[in-house]
């Protein structure tokens, strides 16, 4: 791959990028179907570790199977894209642990702002969460590109 096909890809995750962290703001700040609209009277947070992942898990029936899946699955997915796109729009930050520091400190802002505006609740849970799907989706990250320089991502197909 040249320098310029390169350039062209960088520019492709950045845009990528811009638009995922764009849309994300939204569901986590404005979006009304997820309660941002409704600003809450006081702070609210919880920072006891897996003390939410536990009671949707142990509760599921209870607060429904949409809330539970939205709560834990939903956290990771949500964040998949960021730790793919980040090491794609950012060549720096596509070794080591770098990418998940970066979705750690981002996620920390989201929680800080979501208690400070009151439009949301700080929940030591979702970051573990969301740094869970920044893991998850450098690792893809990481497949593919190995798979992009191995060429392995051709498909040899023979006709016996």
């Amino acid at each position: 791959m040249n320098e310029k096909e390169k350039q062209r890809i960088q520019v492709a995750g950045m845009i990528m990028f811009v638009l995922y962290v764009g849309v994300l703001a939204y569901f986590l700040f404005f979006s009304e179907a997820y309660g941002r609209a409704v600003q809450r009277e006081t702070y609210c947070y919880n920072l006891v570790p897996f003390s939410e992942i536990w009671r949707f898990s142990h509760y599921r029936t209870l607060v429904g199977i949409r809330s539970y899946v939205m709560n834990v699955y939903g956290n990771i997915l949500a964040f998949v894209p960021f730790g793919f796109f980040l090491p794609v729009a950012f060549r720096s930050v596509d070794r080591g642990i770098m990418p998940v520091l970066i979705g750690l400190i981002f996620s920390f802002m989201v929680e800080s702002i979501q208690l400070i505006s009151k439009v949301g609740i700080f929940d030591v849970d979702d970051l573990i969460l969301n740094t869970a799907g920044v893991i998850l989706g450098f690792l893809i990250f990481r497949i593919c590109n190995r798979m992009r320089i191995y060429g392995y991502s051709r498909i040899d197909v023979r006709k016996e």
